[in-house]
């Protein structure tokens, strides 16, 4: 038989039970977080109309967009139209006869228009938490997949930056609960509108934050560059290299932002909301929030405060982001509907904690108890006091064959299974039985009578 070479696509993985446990960790972690700020669950379909994502990311996004051929493209009497169709694809258009379709690129946008289509049957404020997978055209490395999990939490129907507040002490919370080591940015796209105002013109305010967005990744230099490229001039560009520049304390940074854009409307505003935030206080004591200026997420609906969280001590990029979108539903046609949101990248946020060694000793714990199996009679009794421990929610299975000892510790000790029940001919005579902790050694002879009381920790 001819070797077949299996694999999986590329920027996918698969997860191994370890490796879901810990992901699952994370995700509870999350989970609970969400839910203490009173935010309801919601599920999406991983595909939605084309029309729905397309012109939603902004130029950059909408190449990254993974479109799903239609069904039936076999069919003769469609085969000249598919081929044409298809040729438009491959320049980089739109098909419908070829693609309708396409894998969720976020979870934003399909949250928006589920809220355009059942706007009339939600409760507002609406405050949902979302976790499935998206996917990305993108090139694979580290850090960057093509499928990846993300967790959200909206609100929306609600202009109030007491959202904002709660927001960010969400992710504070949710960091330190995991040990991780944050920066947690801030700053406004109306600050950024602004910026746009006062040097090459809001009709520029795209261009310029697609090209901010990547300083971080490029450097001043060729950001400058790419400023010139897409039509700026010398004033324009020395304008918002002094922006750039700005640094020091968060008060420090108002005051220069108030002087280089404080005479604009967007700009009064976005330094105001800023404050205004700032007043409120992170409840956790290892976060505060950093103004950075140049923070400017280059997707093109968030409109207010934008959010975006980095790990320190590591080289992997964000781990979180968000912001405020005040009229996101009225790309459905359902207009008015004020939002803000963030998303946690639980892919980074695992490659992180592995990095930094911060996933506790216990969650690779799945079974508690391992019983022995040391006969037909002893198993049959074995597996009625494991049905009792399982009915205390303690996890536990029975080794599926008769063995010897040494191989049955061996699979406890491979699946990191901590305490063994040995429960043989000489311990049914004695109604007993002995557990033994494989960890630490210790092993103790109990009454059966008393197994259910037993502490497995």
């Amino acid at each position: 038989m001819a070797k077949v070479n299996v694999s999986i696509p590329q920027g996918t993985r698969d997860f191994g039970p370890e490796v879901v446990r810990k992901r699952n960790y994370i995700f509870d972690t999350i989970i609970k977080v969400f839910e203490l700020y009173g935010f309801q669950p919601l599920e999406t379909p991983a595909m939605e109309n084309l029309e729905t994502l397309m012109g939603k990311y902004g130029e950059e996004g909408d190449k990254l967009i993974f479109k799903i051929l239609n069904n039936g493209l076999d069919n003769p009497s469609k085969e000249k139209q598919a081929r044409e169709d298809f040729e438009k694809v491959l320049q980089g258009k739109n098909a419908n006869g070829i693609t309708e379709r396409a894998l969720k690129y976020d979870l934003t946008i399909p949250f928006a228009r589920y809220v355009a289509m059942h706007h009339s049957q939600l409760t507002f404020p609406f405050k949902r938490y979302q976790v499935q997978p998206v996917w990305r055209a993108d090139r694979p490395q580290k850090g960057r997949y093509r499928e990846f999990y993300q967790c959200d939490a909206d609100v929306v129907g609600s202009n109030s930056l007491l959202n904002e507040v709660e927001l960010a002490n969400i992710y504070a919370t949710v960091f330190e609960q995991l040990r991780i080591p944050v920066e947690l940015k801030i700053n406004s796209r109306k600050i950024l509108l602004a910026l746009a105002e006062v040097s090459a013109g809001i009709d520029k305010m795209m261009d310029i934050t697609v090209v901010i967005d990547k300083l971080d990744k490029v450097g001043i230099e060729k950001v400058k560059d790419e400023l010139v490229q897409r039509g700026m001039n010398l004033r324009d560009i020395s304008i918002i290299e002094t922006y750039l520049s700005i640094s020091g304390t968060n008060e420090q940074k108002i005051t220069k932002a108030k002087e280089l854009l404080g005479s604009t409307r967007p700009g009064r505003e976005g330094i105001e909301e800023l404050e205004t935030i700032l007043k409120y206080p992170i409840t956790t004591h290892h976060s505060s929030l950093i103004i950075d200026l140049t923070l400017a997420r280059g997707l093109n609906y968030y409109t207010g405060t934008i959010f975006e969280i980095e790990a320190k001590g590591v080289q992997i990029g964000s781990i979180g982001g968000g912001g405020r979108y005040d009229d996101l539903t009225g790309l459905f046609g359902v207009p008015n509907i004020p939002g803000v949101g963030i998303s946690f990248g639980v892919d980074r946020i695992y490659d992180v904690m592995e990095e930094l060694d911060l996933f506790p000793a216990d969650v690779y714990i799945g079974s508690q108890v391992l019983f022995f199996n040391l006969g037909e009679k002893e198993s049959r009794e074995a597996f009625e006091l494991a049905q009792e421990l399982r009915n205390r929610s303690i996890r536990c299975e029975i080794y599926h064959e008769a063995a010897k000892f040494e191989k049955q510790f061996k699979y406890a000790e491979k699946k990191k299974i901590p305490f063994v029940i040995i429960f043989g001919e000489e311990e049914m005579k004695n109604n007993s039985c002995k557990v033994k902790n494989i960890i630490t050694g210790e092993q103790t002879e109990i009454p059966l009578n008393a197994l259910a009381k037993f502490s497995f920790k």
